[in-house]
């Protein structure tokens, strides 16, 4: 079971340089909110052809009470980074936007994972989990020079 969700994540990343659609959309709009507004509307549209499916029901109030505050906020973060993707993409290039931004999420992660914080377990930031964040930024220099 644990390769199926590797290979989930895998493919995953591999759908994020393709957000270049949205970039894309975005440079013949140049509206970047009614862009982003259509991203999620279509967004919105394709998960609730699959919810006609799945027919997951509602969460209970207990459990909407139940989770903090902070695990609302997902949403309003992902507009941030589709409203800069979509500006920004195709200005630095698939490779240097993406090796940024994969960068930038993983040393969030080792600090996330280090602190335990927005409900992770801890996993402390050992100095060879550091050692790969700087080998990532390393990569992303290359990407950027050649």
């Amino acid at each position: 079971m644990v390769w199926f969700v590797i290979l989930l994540a895998i493919g995953a990343g591999a759908l994020a340089p393709l957000q270049g659609t949205n970039a894309e959309l975005f440079k013949h709009w140049q509206q970047p909110v009614w862009t982003t507004i259509w991203v999620y509307a279509s967004g919105l549209a394709a998960i609730l052809i699959i919810q006609a499916f799945a027919r997951q029901t509602l969460p209970t109030a207990s459990a909407v009470h139940a989770a903090p505050w902070w695990a609302y906020i997902g949403g309003a973060l992902s507009i941030v980074t589709t409203l800069i993707a979509l500006m920004f993409a195709q200005k630095l290039g698939s490779g240097l936007f993406t090796g940024l931004s994969l960068t930038a999420s993983v040393c969030v992660s080792i600090l996330l994972d280090h602190m335990g914080w927005i409900g992770f377990k801890p996993h402390p930031a050992s100095p060879l989990r550091i050692l790969g964040a700087v080998l990532m930024v390393g990569g992303v220099w290359l990407v950027s020079k050649f």
